[in-house]
């Protein structure tokens, strides 16, 4: 193992078998050395490293109290997990995390037996652990779930809507609630630890069910007061009462970096026969890497770095990316038009709203993980008459397809949705690609669905957002730098379902959508040496289709072909529709969709995800030369002509 630090205890570990071992004495050490681990495979690989530095101790004591994995362990969003996959067999290969073949920086069920499920969005852990709890009960398997989630994953209405749920598990279901942001209650030292550890020990819960079978046989009013002095009587000295109002027995809150306060705590509740439980551990993201420690937000997701100084691998000076393009021009939108508002769920940086955030703090909401209330919030901003951005990944922006229908397409309400990570997105693979919006929006009445091929057109298109007021509108834009293209001095409003062709010839014709119009002219280069004369067209528009252009490239050119970063359903099958509707297919017309294959492809870099795709400029030469072939070889000798 390339490191310069010893591990004799951690070398010990190749499976939390293992781990239990251990004389309760090697346990300090073996967080010590797991961190440092972690901190050198990530300066290593890059990907998440505060959120797992602050969950060192929470993974060991976890793996050293309970069974797994029959005990099921469900971490929440999933980028907290590197401790844990160095501790389940996978130490071996954690250098390469998120890379091309290698290990997901997220949970996988392909990939151990110790991620029973996956997960790269947030707030899913209190479900998906409250159905395997379920299970067992309902089967007689042994086994407990234990779902850790953050407190940011709190903000999110799954996780109470299934905490609301929870008593059917009964004492199957452990929530942890790592709280490492903004402590909802800091620990008090070791009356805090004591306390917690009383009040979780079986004697104490053993007490407790009697004094609650002996307050079940007096009056109503008694019974009913005894219960309500119990809560408030441990509400007062340990807080969680909303968490008990939900049914949870709650434990906390207690230093989720000392092993000696943990350990105890998680055995009682093991243990315990008591209903549900939630212990509030609090710990400190990038614990024991100042770096990390001093600028958590800067170290949550970072780059390959130099492991001793903390500085992180500069990418080499190109193009702005389109986040910080799209950033740039809604704020001189914001400027232009007070009406103008930005929404985000807990994204402000990822989206580039902080920069908009900055100049226009009362007309920024960051509604924390939460992007149906999002959308419902930026249709009610809408309807009232201002004019909301809301700017969301497209795969977050999945979770509130129910409110973009109701709240927002069937109301006709002018929502400006700004959907970042459009596309494939290398290292954080399938959980986080961009590929079905187009698909799931184009489909949609009353919607406008743009897609950027650079980053000129992005500054264009959000204009055209910000001025249109007669219904929902969308721009989508990748992940990554642009193309280095000139940036307009002034913005231009773009005709809706208009298109352009940049580049004109006879026989061949390359409908583009979005920034695969880079490969789609340099396979133009390329079939021109070979006598094939090609039009490229940007479409800009999934919905609505520039018919026109459409109609007319078709009709005069020997093959079409369409290319865009989106799954089937999307541009290439409302070119077909409309071919249908035409009556071109019966014509003889040879159209080929290009599109992302019906697969959920795996991390990689993304000019290989692509390639292996069939999204490059290798691909639409394949495909022209393949569909020319097909009629014969004289005619494709006739169309070189």
């Amino acid at each position: 193992m390339s490191h310069d630090f010893s591990t004799p205890v951690l070398d010990r570990v190749n499976v939390p078998a293992d781990l239990r071992e251990l004389p309760i004495e090697d346990l300090r050490q073996l967080a010590d050395e797991l961190r440092q681990e972690m901190i050198s495979a990530v300066g290593v690989t890059g990907g998440h490293l505060g959120s797992g530095l602050g969950v060192v101790e929470l993974s060991v004591a976890i793996h050293r109290v309970f069974d797994t994995p029959r005990d099921r362990l469900i971490w929440d969003v999933g980028h907290q997990c590197y401790p844990h996959k160095i501790l389940t067999g996978r130490r071996d290969r954690i250098r390469t995390l998120r890379q091309g073949g290698g290990l997901s920086g997220f949970t996988k069920r392909s990939e151990s037996e110790y991620d029973p499920f996956g997960a790269a969005h947030s707030s899913t852990s209190i479900s998906a652990a409250l159905g395997f709890a379920t299970a067992n009960k309902l089967s007689g398997a042994p086994g407990k779930a234990i779902a850790v989630i953050g407190d940011g994953a709190m903000s999110a209405g799954m996780a109470y809507e299934a905490m609301n749920n929870a008593e059917a598990a009964g004492n199957r279901l452990v929530v942890i609630l790592n709280d490492n942001d903004m402590s909802i209650a800091p620990p008090v030292g070791g009356l805090s630890a004591y306390l917690s550890r009383i009040v979780s020990s079986r004697e104490f819960l053993g007490l407790r069910d009697m004094l609650r079978k002996l307050a079940r046989r007096l009056p109503r009013p008694l019974h009913s007061a005894a219960r309500k002095t119990d809560e408030f009587a441990r509400g007062m000295t340990m807080g969680g009462t909303l968490f008990e109002e939900l049914g949870f027995y709650y434990v906390g809150p207690i230093d989720g970096h000392n092993l000696d306060h943990l350990i105890p705590v998680l055995e009682n509740v093991r243990d315990a026969a008591e209903g549900p439980c939630l212990i509030h551990v609090v710990t400190k993201k990038g614990k024991g890497y100042a770096p990390a420690e001093a600028a958590a937000d800067k170290y949550h997701g970072v780059q390959k770095f130099d492991v001793v100084s903390g500085v992180q691998a500069k990418a080499p000076p190109g193009p702005p990316s389109y986040t910080s393009v799209f950033a740039d021009a809604l704020r001189s939108e914001g400027e232009r038009d007070e009406t103008i508002c930005a929404i985000t769920a807990a994204m402000p940086s990822g989206t580039g709203l902080d920069k908009f955030q900055s100049a226009f703090p009362d007309r920024f909401f960051d509604v924390g993980i939460a992007e149906q209330h999002a959308v419902t919030f930026a249709a009610g901003l809408a309807a009232q008459g201002m004019r909301p951005f809301c700017a969301i990944y497209s795969t977050f922006l999945q979770r509130a397809y129910d409110q973009v229908v109701h709240d927002v397409a069937i109301q006709n309400l002018p929502v400006r949705f700004a959907i970042d990570r459009a596309g494939l997105v290398g290292a954080d693979g399938s959980t986080h690609a961009g590929s079905f919006d187009v698909t799931y929006l184009a489909t949609l009445p009353n919607f406008v669905v743009m897609a950027a091929a650079n980053e000129a057109e992005l500054v264009h298109m959000v204009h055209t957002c910000a001025l249109h007021d007669t219904g929902p509108i969308a721009v989508r834009y990748p992940r990554g730098n642009g193309t280095g293209i000139a940036l307009p001095s002034a913005p231009e409003r773009l005709e809706i379902g208009r298109g352009r062709v940049v580049r004109q010839g006879k026989t061949v014709a390359i409908l583009s959508l979005g920034t695969r119009l880079e490969e789609a002219l340099k396979a133009a280069d390329r079939l021109e040496a070979q006598g094939l004369s090609t039009t490229v067209a940007d479409l800009r528009f999934a919905k609505p289709l520039d018919e026109t252009l459409i109609r007319r490239l078709l009709t005069t050119h020997e093959v079409a072909v369409t290319i865009e970063e989106g799954s089937i359903g999307g541009l290439g099958a409302h070119v077909l529709t409309l071919a249908s509707d035409e009556g071109l297919i019966d014509a003889g017309l040879k159209l080929r969709t290009l599109r992302l294959p019906d697969v959920f492809q795996d991390q990689d870099k993304p000019e290989k995800q692509y390639a292996d795709a069939g999204l490059d400029a290798d691909a639409i030469v394949r495909t022209v030369e393949t569909a020319l072939r097909k009629n014969s070889v004289g005619a494709f000798e006739g169309a070189r002509a």
